[in-house]
């Protein structure tokens, strides 16, 4: 039964979920006005339209990345707060809005500290420097011999506050990036542990996230859509529409263009009664190969090919030891605890619209297209949802509010139901992997060669496929590219003879859509690599920690594996060790990367032999990410990776028959549940570096490691994920 609304109890999710960390607590009453903080200037190359000081020395800092649970509202601030000599107290971060934001990009790839982050702190030193340079006209005291704390400049035996020197807020102040920065040894805010501000309300589950949004005389929306997509490129088509199908529902509106259908009303209820009574004849096309036969279509496609590193001669190394396999790595989903939501106000001369975009200038424009406004006439602010992990349906909720409130002529709220979440995802691809890996009799890695096959990721969002009508189209390069600082290169192991060939697939011959799920490829590569990794450390009866050790030409990567190692109290084995009970234990080890991070771990698992379930115990999870600017939110990101590892290696996997997805609940597509979680030990190995990614980089090392320890455990290794009981018991019996 579905009910009219949902009270969701949010008291213990920080428990489970570390991913689940920050986000703005927006004025939602003000959705229909302009913003009341925009910065004076609009222009990236002045520093006070990056950080503006008011009178009171209290700064607001107006940054474009969005919080998605990783920390940046308040991991920002420290970087700021540090350069800038304020208090984290006299420090806010106003709402992320087209309007008054400096655009830093998307936020993806865990870009937020590592690229957006040196902006920041290079505009609070261009702010301090200024700032300085005018007190020592006020204090006839040289800049040089000037010091500040919490605002106040002191000098000469005087003092005088940032508040007293802004003077003007019009007046420009240069960003020439040339301030001198503060050298990491110095820092007393940087790298310390600072509550995050709003963990008390998302503990007691008072926050505001994007689906409490409301304004007044609004309408809520739902989609109506086939239960689960087709393939992509072969949108459904309506052939008819029986308006009288929902007669008894005289405040429901039914609004359309092109193939593209909704209803608005005025309660909740009614949009979702009529959503789910509305009969439509929708002309499906039987163009996917099915959940069974998927693997078979992608390595039989005619595809593009592209070396991506060709190092050495692989055919012709010389290994006493070759180990090989093909692994497959299934479509998952996003599955955001709560289904996007987004509300727009539409008007004949502007739009406003709340949603949770990763991107939310690159939404504007896509808003003005589909809406036909310039884009200067769109204004996208930015409210947290309920979880992320990628591009999931954010963006094509946005544009769905958009475009009913345009039809609807009122401001209308759209929220996803569960079946059109995880029925119209934009899906993390799936993989075949060929991996063959050679080393000599001493252990030494001599070749590497890894042969992927997936299609790219697709572009436009499903709202405007079927509101248009327009050819869809596929990322020119799709997710191979990422081959690039991957599993072998960047220090991790040293082999002289290497081959990476990614075979992309035509993602527009019948195949669903794809986008980037958090570590996007990540797991597929580890999985695979990681495993002949330990088959290789068997055969030349070496230890899987030191065999890694020896193949390790990196010292930060040596850092990882051997913090990991010694966390977890690692014992040296040189075989598999699998019992002969019902109940059988394994440990693993593994290392992982997304960008630049180094991550690395151990598992601890237990294998039922009678019934083949899998349950993780414990992970130990390493991570060099630079300096961590708040190891609070570091390891938080750590446990919420190890988390969501554990489930994707061992759960998820979207279904789908000849015409569509069929994965559209929590029984269809089991994600792992609080009572399974293992338990995570979060390693930070400490640097003075300068600061990387942390919210993706440990994942695939963990997923591997899970992999090795069930080979410990069992003896055999699985070639496909997510190891479910039934591949399990298979490879038992096999």
């Amino acid at each position: 039964m579905i009910r009219a609304s949902m009270q969701l109890a949010r008291r213990d999710i920080l428990k489970g979920a570390g991913a689940l960390i920050i986000g703005f607590n927006l004025d939602i009453n003000g959705f229909l006005k302009k913003a009341a903080a925009a910065p004076a200037l609009r222009d990236p190359e002045a520093a006070n339209s990056w950080i503006v000081v008011h009178n009171d020395s209290a700064a607001t800092v107006y940054f474009g990345k969005v919080e998605l649970g990783q920390g940046n509202s308040t991991t920002m601030l420290q970087l700021v707060a540090e350069e800038l000599d304020l208090d984290l107290t006299q420090l806010s971060g106003a709402s992320v809005d087209t309007e008054h934001s400096m655009n830093q990009g998307a936020t993806v790839s865990s870009s937020s500290i590592q690229q957006a982050g040196p902006q920041l702190r290079a505009a609070a030193a261009e702010m301090r420097q200024e700032l300085l340079r005018r007190a020592a006209l006020k204090l006839n005291v040289p800049a040089d011999q000037l010091t500040v704390a919490k605002g106040e400049v002191a000098g000469g035996g005087r003092t005088i506050s940032y508040g007293a020197l802004v003077g003007d807020e019009n007046e420009r102040i240069p960003f020439t990036g040339k301030a001198p920065l503060k050298n990491p040894a110095s820092y007393k805010i940087v790298g310390k542990r600072v509550r995050r501000r709003d963990i008390v309300e998302k503990v007691k589950g008072t926050y505001t996230y994007m689906q409490h949004a409301a304004v007044p005389g609004m309408l809520h929306g739902r989609i109506v859509r086939p239960k689960g997509q087709g393939a992509y490129g072969h949108a459904p088509k309506i052939l008819s529409v029986d308006v009288s199908s929902i007669k008894d529902l005289p405040d429901v509106k039914i609004v359309r263009q092109g193939d593209f259908l909704g209803v608005v009303a005025p309660r909740q209820w009614d949009a979702i009664r009529a959503a789910e009574k509305l009969k439509i004849d929708w002309q499906l096309a039987e163009s996917l190969p099915g959940t069974s036969n998927l693997y078979a279509k992608m390595r039989s496609e005619k595809t593009t090919d592209t070396t991506m590193v060709g190092e050495g001669n692989v055919a012709q190394a010389s290994a006493a030891h070759v180990v090989s396999g093909t692994f497959h790595a299934p479509y998952q989903a996003h599955a955001p605890f709560a289904p996007s939501c987004a509300l727009a106000d539409v008007k004949a001369d502007g739009a406003i619209v709340k949603c949770s975009s990763q991107d939310i200038f690159a939404l504007r424009d896509r808003i003005g297209a589909l809406l036909d406004l310039p884009k200067d006439r769109v204004q996208v602010q930015y409210l947290e949802g309920s979880g992320c992990y990628g591009h999931s349906c954010y963006d094509d909720a946005a544009l769905a509010a958009a475009l009913m409130s345009k039809l609807a002529g009122k401001p209308v709220r759209v929220q996803f139901m569960r079946w059109d979440e995880l029925g119209w995802d934009n899906y993390g691809p799936a993989h075949v992997g060929e991996v063959r890996i050679g080393a000599d009799r001493d252990g030494g890695l001599v070749s590497y060669e890894y042969h992927g096959w997936h299609h790219g990721w697709m572009i436009e969002e499903t709202t405007e496929h079927l509101a248009t009508g327009k050819p869809v189209h596929e990322l020119d390069k799709g997710p191979g590219s990422l081959f690039v600082n991957k599993f072998d290169t960047g220090g991790m192991y040293d082999i002289p003879n290497r081959l990476l060939v990614n075979h992309a697939v035509p993602g527009l011959q019948g195949y669903l859509k794809g986008a980037n799920l958090r570590s996007p490829m990540d797991l597929s590569y580890s999985f695979a690599s990681e495993q002949l990794i330990d088959r290789l450390a068997r055969l030349s009866k070496i230890d899987p920690v030191e065999f890694r050790r020896r193949n390790i030409k990196a010292a930060r990567w040596l850092g990882v594996l051997n913090a990991v190692a010694e966390a977890s109290g690692w014992r040296p084995r040189t075989a598999a060790t699998p019992g002969d009970g019902t109940v059988v234990r394994g440990r693993g080890v593994a290392l992982g990367t997304h960008r630049a991070s180094m991550g690395g771990a151990v598992a601890d698992i237990e294998v039922n032999r009678r019934n083949g379930t899998i349950a993780v115990k414990h992970i130990y999870a390493a991570l060099d990410c630079g300096i961590a600017i708040n190891p609070d939110v570091v390891e938080s990101q750590i446990v919420g990776m190890s988390i969501q590892a554990t489930s994707r290696i061992l759960k998820e996997c979207v279904q789908f028959s000849r015409t569509n997805v069929t994965s559209l609940d929590w029984l269809s597509y089991p994600v792992l549940r609080f009572g399974e979680h293992p338990d995570v030990t979060p390693i930070i190995v400490p640097r003075n570096d300068p600061p990387l990614g942390a919210g993706e980089e440990v994942l695939p090392a963990v997923g591997a490691a899970i992999a090795n320890a069930v080979y410990d455990a069992i003896g055999v290794q699985l070639m496909e994920y997510p190891m479910t009981p039934e591949r399990v018991l298979a490879a038992l019996k096999g």
